[in-house]
């Protein structure tokens, strides 16, 4: 459902292996990408180690200041993972083995095979909502505007693909880029006065290394069609008078 009022939402990673560089996260810019093309604004991002006290403060922080708290990771038959617990602790809930989550397990392992690593995978918190998994079949779950997915990047965009039905979303963002062909300092002050002028409508520089040298492009976001033309007008004008003071 699209909504008029701003969605925003924050993503917390937990893993070891994420901070110590072993593993490179992926999920961030999936989640990153899906929110900007629905229309929700992601305005936070978090990266905390395997320790509940530092994930049940991070997730009682972000999902108080955003609509939805997307987390991913730590949700394995492994000793470390722990954002089940973590998250049942954040939310004062009691967390066990829930039986429609085993049976999903089912779906892939033999009864017999069912040990006690794999039941981890089923341990859910109270008044949870099971979010499927066709890639494994062992569930993230939803608790308030909690959504606890995987850290596999593969089983992570399973997940997001399940729940993304069921979010508000909002007006998406618009966006138009100006090619610059200036150096930065030629316009950074000017374009910090059209950004203070046209203050509903984001303005960003942004330089890159292309295979033909150094360049520089300029962003113009929002998500009212005529503000934003207004502003890039501006923009454009803008670059036209300092290229051509430049004789470029």
């Amino acid at each position: 459902m699209t909504v008029s009022t701003p969605i925003t939402a924050a993503i917390l990673v937990i893993g070891d292996e994420i901070l110590s560089g072993r593993t490179k996260d992926r999920n961030i810019g999936t989640i990153a990408d899906y929110c900007t093309a629905v229309g929700i604004d992601l305005r936070e991002v978090r990266i905390v180690p395997d320790e509940q006290d530092r994930i049940v403060e991070a997730v009682n922080a972000l999902r108080a200041g955003h609509t939805y708290l997307f987390t991913t990771g730590g949700i394995g038959p492994t000793h470390d993972d722990i954002t089940a617990d973590s998250v049942a602790a954040a939310f004062g809930v009691s967390i066990d083995v829930d039986q429609r989550a085993v049976a999903m397990l089912l779906e892939r392992h033999k009864p017999e095979d069912l040990n006690e690593a794999r039941l981890r995978m089923a341990r859910i918190p109270a008044g949870a909502d099971l979010i499927a998994n066709p890639v494994s079949k062992a569930p993230g779950f939803r608790l308030g505007n909690v959504f606890v997915m995987a850290g596999v990047p593969a089983i992570m965009q399973a997940m997001l693909d399940s729940i993304g039905p069921t979010l508000e979303t909002g007006a998406r963002v618009l966006s138009h880029t100006i090619e610059a062909g200036l150096p930065e300092g030629t316009y950074a002050g000017a374009l910090g006065e059209l950004a203070k002028a046209h203050a509903g409508v984001s303005i960003g520089s942004y330089p890159s290394m292309t295979s033909t040298g150094f360049t520089n492009r300029i962003v113009v976001r929002g998500r009212d069609p005529q503000a934003l033309d207004a502003a890039r007008a501006d923009v454009e004008a803008l670059v036209a008078r300092l290229r051509a003071d430049a004789g470029a």
